[in-house]
């Protein structure tokens, strides 16, 4: 398919024209170099970092750029104005962005992915959506505290739910749910898609890190939520889904453990691996004031620091694109993806989370005094880092605990695997 030049190309009704040959390409054949788009973005991103934390919201006009991007439309349908791209490289954007602010790389990580698992709706879902505006945004809150009520043609749902990074971006909200049974005990765990009229947003997101994420509580009050928009978590953890029907491509035969697990690690590791680039620039010339004088970079205890943590960023990006990679060939050639690969793409998100923030607190350990005021870049780096991983799909014990049990032969069963 063809890949354009850098911004030589721009959206018109049906397709996208060359500016300076005005030939045009069709919408369902173009794949935007979306990467090279988001860098001509990120030194303003980079200029408003600061501001984004302090006021705790990335700014619209941040999101309509990184939206004219196609960033948004990496993983969505080509049915649905959407590029199919390989998972690998929507990382590597999604990593470029955080390093240098991971609350924007978070929000369009998060953002990103949910055209991902709306693929996977009954299709009169996709276009409830997508149908008039293929740019429309979803954010979602997973945790399944909603209850639904079966009722005619679809389900009564209500329920709280605290976290939904990026909502006030969008128009629709996947949120989790239970279904209750006639003695109000739960019987299935399903994910939902609510349009933006049917919740309300209450701001409480005031926190120490990944600031400007908005990831603030979504509420719903007894809403009419139609059948098709209603998937069972089992088919979704199984591969399966309404959605495959209509969209048949390789990228819609990844688990979604891996995908979204992959989504809320990703940022992290940027987010470390653009401070450890901000912190050889700023220490290189540094002369110590006490310890005796002399420049820093001579440090022989600074040169280790920057030889392990360097090796810890680059082994979580090597995990996480090796795995990811293998599990697309997988899909491309039609083949089952094997239960081992799957829990090892878990165990390595996690360690990579893991990694990011052993990385991160070396560099803020050995940066000195100064890493210490407020709005320094180190300090907010190392606020971000620790606010992205206690996230629960990054928490490592379970995951590593999911490893251990396949590698002993043991039944495996997780929704995020």
């Amino acid at each position: 398919m063809p890949r354009p030049p850098r911004r030589a190309w721009h959206r018109h009704v049906g397709g996208w024209v060359r500016d300076d040959t005005g030939s045009t390409i069709d919408e369902e054949d173009f794949v935007p170099d979306v990467l090279d788009n988001v860098r001509e973005l990120l030194p303003d991103i980079a200029s408003r970092a600061a501001r984004i934390d302090e006021t705790r919201r990335v700014p619209d006009e941040i999101v309509a750029g990184l939206t004219a991007t196609g960033v948004f439309r990496m993983l969505q349908p080509r049915r649905h104005g959407g590029h199919e791209t390989d998972p690998v490289r929507y990382y590597e954007v999604i990593r470029a962005i955080s390093e240098v602010c991971g609350s924007t790389g978070w929000v369009t990580s998060v953002l990103g992915v949910h055209p991902w698992h709306l693929a996977l709706f009954d299709d009169r879902a996709q276009r409830d959506v997508w149908g008039e505006d293929p740019d429309v945004l979803v954010c979602s809150a997973y945790a399944p505290v909603g209850q639904l009520t079966p009722v005619d043609g679809g389900y009564e749902l209500s329920g709280t739910w605290m976290f939904s990074s990026g909502c006030e971006y969008a128009s629709w909200a996947l949120l989790g749910a239970v279904v209750v049974g006639s003695e109000g005990r739960p019987v299935d765990f399903m994910t939902v898609l609510v349009p933006r009229a049917d919740y309300a947003i209450d701001d409480v997101w005031n926190v120490l890190g990944m600031r400007g994420t908005r990831s603030n509580r979504i509420v719903v009050d007894r809403v009419f939520v139609p059948e098709h928009r209603v998937v069972r978590n089992y088919e979704t953890a199984n591969l399966r889904g309404p959605g495959q029907k209509v969209n048949s491509g390789p990228l819609y035969r990844l688990p979604f453990g891996a995908m979204f697990a992959t989504t809320v690690a990703v940022p992290v590791v940027g987010v470390v691996a653009g401070c450890y680039e901000q912190y050889l620039a700023s220490m290189r010339e540094r002369v110590r004031l006490s310890l005796g004088g002399g420049r820093f970079a001579d440090d022989p205890f600074a040169q280790v620091t920057v030889g392990r943590a360097s090796s810890e960023i680059d082994a979580a990006v090597l995990q996480l694109n090796h795995n990811m990679q293998q599990m697309w060939e997988h899909a491309v050639a039609g083949r089952e993806i094997p239960m081992m690969l799957r829990l090892r793409a878990r165990r390595d998100q996690v360690r990579a989370t893991e990694r990011a923030v052993e990385a991160m607190d070396m560099l803020f350990r050995t940066a000195g005094a100064s890493s210490l005021y407020l709005g320094n870049i180190i300090e907010r780096a190392w606020r971000d880092a620790h606010a992205g991983s206690v996230h629960v799909a990054n928490e490592s014990e379970r995951a590593l605990a999911l490893y251990g049990r396949g590698a002993f032969g043991l039944p495996v069963e997780d929704n995020l695997i």
